[in-house]
C-alpha cells in the first residue's frame, strides 16, 4: 500500500473553477465563502469538500464535495442545484493539471433543508463524490 501524498489539491478550487467556466452559471456567486452580505434568499452555489477517502492502491484521492444551493424561492434554488450537479457529473475524464477526474458519483441527491445561519434562505443540498487521480 502508498501513502497518501503530504498535500491534496485544492479540490474545492478545482470544483469552483470547473462550475465558473460553465456558461449554465454565469452571474452565479459560486465560492467556498458566501459573498458579503449574504442572507441566503439570492442565487449563490457554496462547495465545500466534506471528507472522502484516499486509495493508496489506485493513487486516487475519492473526495466527497458537498453542494449549498440558494435562491431566492425554493423552485429557484431547485433549478439551480440541479444545474450545479449538471456541470460537475459531467466532469468526468477531465484533466485538471496533472490531475484527472476519473469518476464522478452523486451520493445524496438534491434536498431541501433548513438553514440555521440565514433563517430566511432557500436551500438545497447536494453531495457528489469525485475520483481524482492524484500524480
Amino acid at each position: 500500500m502508498t501513502t497518501p501524498p503530504s498535500a491534496f489539491p485544492d479540490v474545492e478550487a478545482l470544483v469552483v473553477d470547473i462550475l465558473r467556466a460553465d456558461t449554465a452559471l454565469t452571474g452565479i456567486h459560486v465560492a467556498v465563502d458566501p459573498p458579503p452580505g449574504f442572507n441566503g434568499t439570492t442565487e449563490a452555489v457554496l462547495v465545500n469538500r466534506r471528507g472522502g477517502a484516499w486509495t493508496g492502491d489506485l493513487h486516487v484521492d475519492m473526495p466527497l464535495i458537498e453542494f449549498e444551493v440558494y435562491g431566492p424561492t425554493k423552485s429557484a434554488a431547485h433549478v439551480l442545484c440541479n444545474k450545479a450537479r449538471r456541470v460537475l457529473l459531467a466532469a468526468i475524464g477531465r484533466t485538471y493539471g496533472v490531475n484527472v477526474i476519473t469518476d464522478v458519483a452523486e451520493e445524496d441527491g438534491p434536498r431541501w433543508t433548513p438553514d440555521y445561519v440565514y433563517a430566511a434562505a432557500n436551500r438545497y443540498v447536494c453531495v457528489i463524490r469525485l475520483s481524482l487521480n492524484v500524480f
